[in-house]
Order: structure tokens, then sequence, then C-alpha cells
């Protein structure tokens, strides 16, 4: 069956995560940052995921930005920055201002152009989405924003993936479903989605029971893996 609806993962995959820490080391108030900003980038985005892991199992939900802020602190002891609050508070402000990578404009207007429906699947709160997409300028090209906060619980729960057919009115094979998290990617896939998982990092495949279909570097030829 055709591509009718293209539904994106927001962080990692239309956002750029490692960006605040990038813009916060290249400000003069920072200069411990400068030789650490990766690091603490790495760690802040893995505990971050961990946490919505582990608090899906443990029937225990929250909130992204309090595991966002959670994250960050874990990240912030792990690379010996933790007393300083005013970098933190610069971090989680620049949180709000992610923006886009450069190829995602383009792609979703593509996308729009042929009549695909697009939307955002997120973890990420309605309010955090909404600045990020404010911030990247994207509004525009998106039909809708869905946050796991209307189901109560983080992906990869099957509850959270039928948001898509309840929104779009889809069958789950008229669905590209695309994230920069393998494990997402993955379990979509055993869900029913056609998915592509956007490894910019070149990260090996998860030993997981299902494999995304396709594997691409970054999203500009989403498009054409949609029948765009």
């Amino acid at each position: 069956m055709a591509i009718t609806t293209c539904v994106f993962d927001a962080y990692g995959t239309l956002f750029d995560v490692t960006a605040a820490a990038r813009q916060a080391a290249k400000e003069p108030d920072f200069p411990a940052l400068a030789d650490r900003w990766a690091d603490l980038a790495n760690h802040w985005r893995l505990k971050q995921v961990q946490y919505t892991w582990l608090r899906a199992v443990a029937d225990a939900h929250t909130d992204f930005w309090e595991v966002t802020q959670n994250g960050l602190d874990w990240a912030l002891e792990a690379t010996g920055l933790e007393g300083d609050a005013t970098l933190r508070k610069r971090l989680l402000a620049l949180y709000w201002e992610l923006q886009a990578y450069p190829e995602v404009p383009a792609m979703l207007r593509t996308l729009k152009a042929a009549g695909k429906q697009t939307a955002i699947l997120s973890n990420g709160s309605p309010d955090m989405l909404n600045g990020a997409v404010q911030s990247a300028g994207i509004g525009d090209v998106l039909d809708d924003v869905l946050s796991v906060e209307s189901v109560g619980i983080f992906k990869p729960d099957a509850r959270v993936y039928d948001m898509v057919g309840q929104r779009f009115d889809c069958a789950k094979d008229e669905v590209l479903f695309v994230s920069s998290n393998g494990w997402d990617a993955a379990a979509a896939t055993g869900y029913g989605f056609v998915t592509a998982w956007v490894n910019r990092a070149g990260e090996p495949m998860d030993r997981l029971p299902w494999t995304p279909l396709t594997v691409l570097a970054d999203l500009t030829d989403i498009p054409q893996v949609a029948g765009a």
C-alpha cells in the first residue's frame, strides 16, 4: 500500500539535541564546557532516553521536561560540572530553542508538495515540542504534533504508535515512521509501520526482534523512501 502519512520522532531526528551543549560551549561564561561539551551532550541524551524506558516499565510516568532535567543533572555530575547552576539554567533554556537539522525544512516541504500527511510523534511534552517547532520554523509543514502525554507512557509502548492511526485514520502500512533511535524504528517495524532509521552516527544495529526497513545517514532521501 502507498505511503500516505510520514511521521517523525522529534529529538535527534528532526531537532539536533547536541545543539544546546555545543552552543553553550561557545559562550564566554562557560569556559569549563569547551572541552567537555560533547561528553555532556552524549551523557545527557543517553540518560534522557534511559529514564523514559525505566519509567515506562516501572509505571512511573512523568513529563519529558522532568526527564530532561534529570538526565542533565546526571550528565553534569558525570562531567564534573554539577556545581555550576548558571550553566544548568543556560543549557535548559537552550533546549527550548533547538534547531532542525539543515535538510529538514526542504524535506518536509517536498513531502507536503507530494500530498503526504506529516506529523511528529514524540516523547516530548506538548509545550516543549511546540517550542522546538516554532524555533525551527517548521510548523507550516506539519499537520500535527503528537505527544505521548496523550496516553501517559513513553515509547516504544504500542499505545504511542496507536496515536497515528487514531489521528490520521490510516492503516499501519500507509505510515512511514522515521526515527534517529534504532530501538524506536525497530519497535515501530514490529508494530507494523514502514520504517526508516536515520543513523547519523553510524551506530551498529540494535539486537532486537525487529530491524528498521531502511537505514539512512540523514533525512535527505526520505521523500524518495515515501514515494514522493
